[in-house]
């Protein structure tokens, strides 16, 4: 079996939560990983726990905050400039309700509650700050002629249940936005595909106030099956999907395990059968 080639993966939010299993699965397949967090010392602190660990030099710490667009480019830059190039981003960081209440799960939060400068917190980080992070290493990726984008968002159930404003909308936007950049790059090699844990994980954004038993939340492990596929050439062709990571089965060969907790990225059929458009033979909607 010819080895795998090591590609470098930018994993924003890398430095806590979600982030942290993500960027240790990329480095056990063997990638390098530049690991980017708006706290610059947490970057740096993991990055040197990692190479206490493994003596490794294939990953490399930035910081930055995605909510702005000089960060972004200026991050994605020294990555390039560090490693010699850029293949692959996973857009992991992200506000969770919490910033609203910790205790949302069991009060759930009104309307009145979310202020407009909240509103615009959580979308500058959740939806642009994944535009933002996913324009700024997309001339990189297209000279290459290969990559990988992939977003972390949640579950259809939080997108749209009372209560989970303005997190669920703002990882809607990202799912509706990657959708358009799968189409746009799918003949340039590059990928653009969702993965979501699939329920409450075990990470700080779900606090201690939200009440769960923190064994039965989704191990943040979890996210590495999904994601270490779909970087890896076995992924090449894939995009416009999103994966169900607490259904992975690691016992399963990967492809196995991709087509048993994969599906096309939103609501596609729903779009098909709505559709209303200027010369559509039908141009009627559906019910």
């Amino acid at each position: 079996m010819s080895e795998q080639p090591k590609r470098v993966i930018i994993v924003t939010g890398g430095a806590g939560g979600l982030g942290r299993a993500i960027v240790r699965g990329l480095l056990a397949q063997g990638h390098r990983v530049a690991v980017m967090d708006i706290d610059r010392g947490a970057a740096e602190a993991f990055v040197a726990e990692l190479r206490r660990e493994s003596n490794a030099a294939d990953v490399f710490a930035v910081g930055g905050d995605i909510a702005q667009e000089a960060d972004c480019q200026a991050a994605v830059a020294a990555v390039a400039r560090h490693f010699g190039r850029v293949d692959g981003l996973v857009n992991n960081a992200g506000l969770g309700m919490g910033v609203v209440r910790a205790d949302h799960m069991q009060n759930p939060v009104k309307l009145e509650e979310v202020t407009p400068e909240l509103w615009n917190k959580v979308f500058a980080v959740n939806a642009t700050g994944t535009y933002l992070m996913t324009r700024a290493v997309m001339p990189y990726l297209q000279k290459n002629g290969w990559g990988r984008v992939i977003s972390v968002t949640t579950s259809f159930f939080t997108m749209l249940n009372r209560g989970f404003l303005p997190y669920g909308p703002s990882k809607a936007a990202i799912e509706a936005s990657s959708a358009g950049w799968a189409a746009e790059f799918k003949d340039a090699g590059i990928t653009v595909n969702i993965v979501v844990p699939g329920g409450p994980a075990d990470t700080p954004m779900v606090p201690k106030e939200a009440g769960f038993d923190r064994a039965a939340l989704i191990r943040p492990e979890a996210m590495c099956g999904p994601i270490n596929w779909l970087v890896s050439e076995a992924g090449s062709g894939v995009t416009g999907q999103r994966y169900v990571a607490a259904n992975w089965d690691f016992d399963k060969p990967p492809a196995d395990a991709a087509k048993q907790c994969g599906a096309p990225i939103g609501w596609p059929e729903l779009a098909a059968s709505t559709r209303v458009w200027p010369g559509d033979a039908k141009n009627r909607v559906k019910r």
